[in-house]
């Protein structure tokens, strides 16, 4: 097997691998929460996507202290949905890509004190309250609650995918015969 690389083929790749990955492996049976994450991956296999939240000035902000400091100073929607960001940004860091902490958190950049998981916490939990729709701030209180299972199965959805179209040790293999 290997990964599709067309929209909805991906889609379908991403959503397979997380609801083997939530259901059953972590036990999670929360379609709405493994559609979001599955959907999340899609979004951020664009690095435009990941880096989405600009200053009023048009600059792309590539550190959660200044996506912070730029969700203060909106309200409403564009507030809500840059702390929304802010949650799926870590999220996808601490649970995708924990390897690339380092840089991001270096100790010549901003970030440096930040603690990814918390402020992803915080993030979603502010943005649940901002919210209009009831099931969207649920889904984004349960983000909120749950950040540190959802990146853990984030990370083992990686393994996942990193694992398709590898052999495995029962794949038959015409060298050895």
């Amino acid at each position: 097997m290997r990964i599709a690389v067309g929209g909805e083929e991906l889609k379908r790749t991403f959503q397979g691998l997380a609801e083997q990955t939530f259901q059953v492996d972590l036990g999670i049976a929360d379609p709405g929460l493994i559609d979001y994450l599955s959907d999340l991956l899609v979004r951020f296999i664009r690095v435009d996507a990941i880096f989405k939240v600009r200053n009023l000035e048009g600059e792309r902000l590539e550190e959660v202290v200044a996506m912070l400091s730029e969700a203060q100073q909106r309200t409403g929607t564009p507030q809500r949905e840059i702390y929304r960001h802010i949650g799926d940004f870590t999220l996808f860091w601490t649970g995708v890509y924990p390897e690339q902490l380092r840089e991001l958190k270096h100790p010549s950049r901003r970030d440096f004190l930040i603690d990814y998981q918390q402020q992803g916490k915080r993030s979603y939990s502010i943005a649940s309250s901002l919210e209009i729709e009831e099931s969207n701030s649920l889904l984004l209180h349960r983000l909120s609650r749950e950040f540190e299972t959802c990146s853990f199965g984030l990370r083992k959805v990686r393994e996942a995918w990193s694992r398709l179209g590898k052999p495995t040790s029962d794949s038959w293999d015409p060298d050895q015969n």
